[in-house]
């Protein structure tokens, strides 16, 4: 069976109404990102920041996967198949993926400030006080600007395994997650999915390049399809 490894950003989960909350001026919702998304926020100001995560905890309640995640379990089928998002929520796993890897953390989880292996599911809000079975206050289970991505070796490792990489929704810009595609080297085909796709000449190198320029409502179900062909 061969490995499909897909990697996925912001425009994956747009199109279910998840903000991607940066604006054109680097603000996210009106908050600069240091203080709402980095350790040195969080020790000034942590009410601030388990505000702006609560409300991003409200919204994932409120929104469902689309036909691009609900497209993506088919795959499990013919492929042995690890989902790599740079995505906090978990549309993935709601729309049927049962192997994901989350780069940045999860909205659904939290964990403890001084005890980082102690992580719980949280779907509700998170408030001062709330703290951990060892009595230290709980945080969201999210990598900050500054801090270390953990899952990042075991996501190169499964893209150093991959024959086939598929990539939904991401400028392929920002690293360390851009870097990840440089660890293929058996990968025969990659597929890139994006309405606004980033060309990297590098990618072309790598293996066969397929490139679909729609969003993921549109693109995934047609490389899904191919796929299924292969």
């Amino acid at each position: 069976m061969d490995k499909l490894v897909i990697l996925t950003g912001a425009g994956m989960s747009a199109e279910s109404g998840i903000k991607t909350f940066r604006d054109d001026d680097g603000l996210w919702e009106g908050h600069d990102v240091m203080e709402v998304a980095s350790p040195q926020g969080w020790r000034k100001n942590p009410e601030l920041v388990l505000d702006f995560y609560n409300q991003r905890r409200r919204q994932l309640h409120e929104v469902e996967p689309n036909s691009g995640h609900e497209a993506l379990s088919a795959l499990e089928d013919i492929f042995n198949t690890t989902v790599v998002t740079q995505n906090v929520d978990d549309l993935h796993e709601r729309g049927g993926s049962s192997n994901v890897l989350h780069l940045h953390g999860e909205l659904f989880k939290v964990r403890s400030t001084q005890h980082p292996e102690l992580v719980y599911d949280w779907k509700e809000d998170l408030n001062i006080g709330d703290t951990c079975e060892k009595g230290h206050q709980l945080r969201p289970h999210i990598v900050w600007f500054g801090e270390a991505v953990p899952m990042l070796e075991e996501a190169a490792l499964e893209v150093l395994d991959a024959d086939i990489i598929l990539i939904i929704g991401s400028s392929m810009q920002v690293y360390p997650a851009a870097g990840l595609v440089g660890f293929a080297q058996k990968a025969r085909k990659i597929y890139y999915v994006d309405p606004n796709p980033s060309i990297n000449y590098e990618l072309s190198l790598i293996a066969d390049l397929k490139v679909i320029d729609a969003p993921a409502t549109q693109g995934v179900p047609a490389v899904v399809e191919d796929l299924m062909r292969v």
